[in-house]
């Protein structure tokens, strides 16, 4: 019922997409911890594989071995997908067997992308071929250009409601979190989302207290200096 892609910038930060014909998709599909690595759950979603598997990560485990190990445990484990990336650029992927074609996975350098109930393969390739292809536009601009690749090309079979957008750099909190929960054209409003998100809030939020600045930037004058500097040079599109 649903379609992800998980990838790793140039400078380190995981994201994943996500859009689904259900609701809240980003409520309970992507898992992601900075420096450590980032899973999806979908199909009868099992958000242990998600919480579960960020632990495993932190240990070092492979991929392959965490999702024998999610699914061996689990007797919902045919009605599940779920695809990992850790920090080394490892990839694994599960779909169970009685998960609702069109199901599947493919992955490349850097990324992951796995379906289930799409209107066909061509919706995770095309999903992968816009990413490959987009490799100039900035991180959360790529993520959603590729799903709207994927759903040009029939998305879920269902039809569209609900879309998400997480991505961790280097903090413990997310540098973006989008969701949107229940739209006519979920994609078209995540879009949107991520636009307005750079009107002000992702240059307010480079000055908030981080791990290299414990206190943040206190003087308001330099934050609105700071942001003024950033929207001077921020395209328009």
């Amino acid at each position: 019922m649903t379609w992800s892609l998980i990838a790793r910038d140039t400078t380190g930060a995981f994201g994943i997409a996500v859009a689904t014909k259900n609701f809240a998709v980003g409520c309970r599909v992507p898992f992601i911890q900075s420096g450590i690595g980032a899973i999806a759950t979908q199909a009868l979603v099992n958000p242990f594989y998600g919480a579960h598997g960020l632990y495993f990560l932190q240990d070092e485990m492979p991929p392959e071995d965490i999702i024998k190990i999610l699914t061996e445990g689990d007797e919902g484990r045919d009605q599940r997908q779920v695809h990992i990336m850790d920090r080394h650029g490892r990839i694994a992927a599960h779909t169970g067997k009685a998960c609702v074609d069109w199901c599947g996975h493919i992955s490349g350098e850097g990324f992951s992308v796995a379906g289930n109930m799409l209107a066909g393969p061509a919706v995770i390739e095309e999903t992968a071929k816009a990413y490959v292809a987009s490799a100039t536009l900035p991180f959360p601009r790529r993520l959603i250009a590729a799903l709207q690749a994927g759903e040009a090309a029939g998305g879920d079979k269902r039809g569209k409601q609900s879309a998400a957008l997480v991505i961790y750099g280097e903090e413990e909190w997310p540098d973006l979190d989008l969701r949107v929960d229940d739209h006519v054209d979920p994609l078209a409003e995540l879009e949107r989302l991520e636009k307005v998100s750079r009107e002000r809030w992702v240059h307010f939020a480079k000055f908030l207290p981080s791990a290299k600045n414990p206190h943040g930037e206190l003087d308001r004058a330099v934050i609105d200096a700071g942001i003024a500097a950033a929207l001077a040079v921020e395209p328009k599109q």
